[in-house]
């Protein structure tokens, strides 16, 4: 799915997605990465929702967003809540939804200026 949301403000933009791959500014990414307003992650190690371990939310955490989006996949998937306990360590929010909903969600939240970190597992 292409997105029409447009924003030229110089930052991370997704512009679209699709099976295997999400587009971002104008680059094709077909792995787990992390989205910031600012940058991109593109070494995010788990590939699936199933490799998910809590070191990979602590590195998340980290980062130290205000909120986190977390796309499981091409489906919503729920972690184990022993899982995400660096984020609550933190107080850091969480929403969990398929990537696609991750894609459109961080566009809105990044353009009202928030400190959103997107941590997408490919669709």
């Amino acid at each position: 799915m292409k997105l029409s949301l447009d924003i030229n403000t110089g930052s991370t933009v997704v512009r679209g997605y699709d099976r295997g791959q999400v587009v971002v500014n104008e680059e094709v990414i077909r792995q787990s990465v992390i989205l910031l307003p600012e940058r991109l992650i593109r070494d995010w190690p788990p590939q699936r929702f199933e490799d998910l371990h809590e070191q990979h939310i602590a590195s998340l955490a980290a980062l130290e967003p205000e909120i986190i989006l977390l796309g499981t996949g091409p489906q919503l998937r729920f972690p184990d809540a022993a899982l995400m306990r660096p984020t609550l360590d933190r107080r850091i929010g969480v929403e969990v939804m398929d990537t696609a909903a991750a894609c459109r969600t961080f566009n809105i939240l990044s353009a009202e200026g928030r400190r959103v970190a997107a941590a997408l597992l490919m669709i």
